[in-house]
């Protein structure tokens, strides 16, 4: 199939390698641009004008409509913004790091290999950031549900995320000085580690597998069950109840839990439970220590 042809002033095979000020319309207005550098330019409407993109730069720019990056490769991204009709932004795209940028747009990023985002702002992160690998956040603010979900190799710091659903079947992930305030995060994780940070997750973590939790403040509703393999260290469980239930748990947890549902097995360290259920018929009692001040 012949490719459109495009009469815009981007890229092409004898274009120049820096557009400044541009305004690109039409569908795929700078498809396949190779080695440019994108200065103050708009990308108007038009659907897919960067496609197949390689070794570009983008600066003080915008997208102004759908699909703009979508199976590039090596992009830099500085000081843009997406706007909301810029939706499903940056898909099949390997190698992309953006900064100091905002993305109004909902359903970013998929499926995605080589993501660095810093200082990056997401006021509508509806269904962003599915299945990608090899992620890197940092300062990263996020509002919208189910971010990050089936996403690998994750390397996160400074995390402010407001939204359910968040790391649904997420894997090899580290989470570092992050405020989570997320309805059922890391459901069907595997290998989660979270640090220093504050949790506030209705049914937090259910069927997630090795979910490790250091030194971090946690609200949850019969939260931390169902989970093979869970260890907590150096954390604080306020108005936690029904905790644990049908979880393998190795716990240290300072101060006061509210109460302790049906652990599977391990054992729970707290400075003092509210209330213990071990019912034999649904667990084995004795596969669970329990270390209180009173106990």
């Amino acid at each position: 199939m012949t490719e459109p042809t495009n009469p815009n002033n981007a890229k092409t095979a004898d274009a120049a390698d820096r557009v400044e000020q541009g305004y690109l319309t039409g569908e795929r207005a700078a498809f396949a641009a190779d080695g440019v550098t994108y200065v103050d330019t708009i990308f108007a409407d038009g659907e897919s004008p960067l496609k197949h993109a390689r070794n570009i730069t983008l600066i003080d720019s915008s997208f102004q409509w759908k699909y703009p990056l979508w199976y590039c490769r090596d992009v830099t991204v500085r000081g843009c913004t997406w706007f909301e009709m810029g939706r499903a932004g940056v898909w099949y795209t390997d190698n992309i790091t953006v900064e100091n940028s905002t993305v109004v747009a909902p359903k970013n990023f998929r499926r995605c290999n080589g993501v660095t985002l810093r200082h990056v702002e997401f006021p509508n992160a509806e269904e962003t950031l599915w299945s990608c690998r090899n992620v890197t956040l940092d300062d990263v603010a996020v509002h919208g549900d189910y971010f990050a979900m089936n996403c690998e190799d994750m390397k996160v710091d400074g995390l402010r995320l407001v939204g359910g659903y968040s790391f649904d079947g997420a894997r090899n992930v580290e989470i570092a000085n992050s405020r989570l305030i997320t309805k059922d995060a890391f459901w069907n994780s595997e290998n989660v580690t979270v640090r220093d940070s504050f949790i506030t997750s209705e049914y937090l973590g259910w069927n997630a597998r090795n979910l490790t939790l250091i030194n971090c403040t946690i609200e949850s509703l019969q939260g931390l069950c169902y989970i093979d393999n869970l260890v907590m260290r150096g954390c604080r469980l306020n108005h936690t109840n029904l905790a644990f239930e049908y979880s393998t748990v190795d716990a240290e947890i300072e101060g006061h839990i509210d109460s302790v549902l049906n652990p599977a097995g391990g054992r729970i360290k707290a400075g003092s439970i509210g209330g213990i259920t071990l019912d034999p018929a649904r667990i084995d009692p004795a596969a669970t220590v329990i270390e209180t001040a009173d106990r």
